[in-house]
């Protein structure tokens, strides 16, 4: 028995995402970094690369299209759209990218962000050429959701653009209502959800959803999905058009590509869906609330979030005096606990301070939490 309780929701679900992974060497609460891949998904990652090897490259992907073709459709169904609507790119990042080179908005066009946005996302939007402005927010960073409505209303920004689930904060935005509101308004939500697909529903009516491969779904490293519904897929304008036998979008697939990586990704995409995606939210929310109820206070540091927040992700201010980056090290090197240390360049419109992110996935355990509260 611990002072949390002796379980957490679905910890069958625990035992089995453990059992499909290789042993950790220490306690890893980092999954907001990067997951730890499952076996069968690693050898289909090598088995792949083995293909490559033995067929040549293009022939194995050739051999790959059918279950490429099906993880477009799984990854669609989790965002509310086709396949015709998903493409594989190289990470969140690269989608992001792709979307803004075939869009191509008029120079100075206005699109609304949060203020904590993730500061490589706003650099993108301004290496643009775009506008970038700031939605209004409440005390604790989330869309207010009056304010948006009025300013969609009174002077609507060319494009909305949401991070779900913020790199420095686990709380979730009110996506399916602003998406609501930007539907209303004529105006395209574009949403990342590179910190929430896998870990909170994002079936919510975005317009455009772009997300990463390593991190909630336990995918490889070096692959994302671009998804864009058919109104905004028909504005973009790719630098050469998709061949006649597959959807326009797939002009924004990149060719040259870690196919064996996308593969991975569909077999990990799959993993998901077998655990159950609501079972799957309700332990990480579970695993959220306990680690905040035992974080909270420990040695001094508190955490940011409200306790009840539907996310795994904890985020901890340290006490006067000590250094975020010095003790993720520490943690690491004498304890084998792997966290994230956060500086305030990640999100300079919002972040006063440093934090330590704590990120643990379904395999994550109430002793892993106590373990950690009792190395700060």
């Amino acid at each position: 028995m611990t002072a949390l309780g002796s379980t957490l929701a679905h910890e069958d679900l625990g035992a089995v995402w453990r059992s499909a992974r290789p042993r950790p060497a220490g306690r890893h609460l980092d999954t907001a970094a990067c997951s730890r891949q499952s076996h069968r998904v690693l050898e289909a990652v090598a088995h792949h690369a083995r293909h490559e090897a033995e067929l040549g490259g293009y022939v194995a992907e050739a051999t790959a299209e059918d279950l490429l073709q099906q993880g477009r459709s799984v990854i669609g169904g989790l965002v509310g759209m086709a396949a015709a609507d998903v493409v594989f790119v190289e990470s969140a990042q690269a989608a992001l990218a792709a979307l803004l080179a075939g869009w191509r908005l008029p120079p100075g066009a206005r699109v609304a962000c949060l203020p904590g946005e993730y500061a490589p996302n706003a650099a993108q939007l301004r290496a643009a050429e775009l506008t970038v402005e700031a939605l209004p927010v409440d005390d604790l960073g989330r869309a207010d959701l009056d304010g948006v409505a009025r300013l969609l209303a009174t002077d609507p920004p060319h494009a909305v653009h949401l991070t779900h689930v913020a790199s420095h904060r686990g709380t979730v935005q009110p996506a399916a209502e602003v998406a609501a509101l930007c539907r209303e308004a004529g105006v395209p939500l574009v949403l990342d959800a590179a910190q929430s697909l896998g870990h909170v529903d994002t079936d919510l009516g975005a317009d455009v959803v772009y997300s990463t491969s390593r991190k909630w779904l336990a995918g490889p490293r070096g692959v994302g999905v671009l998804c864009v519904r058919p109104a905004v897929a028909a504005e973009l304008t790719p630098l050469l058009t998709a061949p006649d036998d597959v959807p326009p979008l797939r002009a924004f697939e990149s060719g040259e590509a870690h196919v064996a990586g996308r593969v991975g990704l569909v077999l990990a995409v799959g993993e998901h869906l077998a655990a159950g995606p609501l079972r799957v939210r309700e332990r990480l929310a579970a695993l959220g609330r306990a680690g905040r109820e035992v974080l909270d206070g420990a040695a001094g540091w508190r955490v940011v979030e409200p306790h009840d927040e539907p996310t795994a992700t904890t985020t901890l201010r340290p006490p006067d005096g000590v250094d975020v980056v010095t003790t993720r090290a520490r943690l690491l090197a004498e304890q084998g606990i792997v966290t994230t240390a956060i500086g305030t360049q990640r999100a300079p419109g919002e972040m006063t301070g440093p934090v330590l992110r704590v990120s643990p996935h379904l395999d994550a355990t109430l002793d892993d939490l106590e373990a950690l509260a009792a190395a700060l």
